[in-house]
């Protein structure tokens, strides 16, 4: 089963890291992408459309859950077993981007206890994030499909998904009354710690219409 065949058109500018580690300014991740894996994630995520400002209240709509079928799949069903996590709240198709600004396909997993990120093509476990060490998640104030998970006792990710309101939504619905709950944070611009020693920052804006993403790598001071 082609887990992602559903999933439409991304477009995102980033910086492009050349030989010398330094950077060649920004470029358009587009469905002509030269790479064939990030041609290939971006055709399926699709354009991004319907530009409106996210309300908080949206957060709290119905979560579906398992938009993967976790019980049929032996590999995921298998990898939760393992780790003891019987309880699925949710798991879906999302791209995450690396830190040298690749899209990568994964299934996201959430539990009561734990993220995990799969690679569906390879069929391997890529993380495993217990929930206590969740700070927050980031989202922009516009109708977009990224999101990034801070997690400061490790490194961040930046993901996109069309079900990101409901991951939020789960995700705080999980840690309620926990010592430590996860905050959802609304902004327009955030950073994010894509490995121990870089930080990006994403920026969205209104431009003709439409939503534009940037993500640029900071200096580290």
């Amino acid at each position: 089963m082609d887990r992602f065949k559903n999933m439409r058109k991304l477009q995102v500018e980033v910086e492009e890291e050349n030989g010398d580690g330094g950077y060649n300014g920004e470029k358009a991740l587009e469905a002509q992408n030269e790479e064939a894996e990030a041609k290939e994630v971006a055709e399926e995520l699709g354009q991004f459309t319907a530009l409106k400002v996210r309300r908080r209240a949206a957060l709290f709509g119905e979560c579906k859950g398992d938009y993967v079928g976790v019980p049929s799949d032996p590999f995921l069903h298998r990898i939760l077993t393992k780790q003891g996590d019987i309880t699925v709240l949710f798991a879906d198709k999302v791209v995450k981007f690396t830190g040298s600004g690749k899209m990568k396909k994964h299934i996201l997993l959430i539990t009561d206890f734990a993220i995990y990120l799969v690679d569906p093509d390879a069929d391997v476990l890529k993380r495993r994030i217990a929930l206590a060490a969740v700070e927050k998640i980031c989202l922009s104030k516009f109708d977009d499909n990224f999101f990034a998970l801070i997690v400061p006792t490790e490194y961040d990710c930046l993901m996109a998904s069309t079900r990101k309101t409901e991951i939020a939504n789960v995700l705080m619905e999980a840690t309620k009354g926990a010592s430590e709950e996860i905050e959802v944070v609304f902004s327009n611009r955030f950073e994010y710690n894509a490995a121990d020693d870089m930080v990006k920052e994403v920026e969205f804006e209104e431009v003709n219409g439409g939503i534009k993403t940037r993500i640029t790598k900071k200096e580290i001071q």
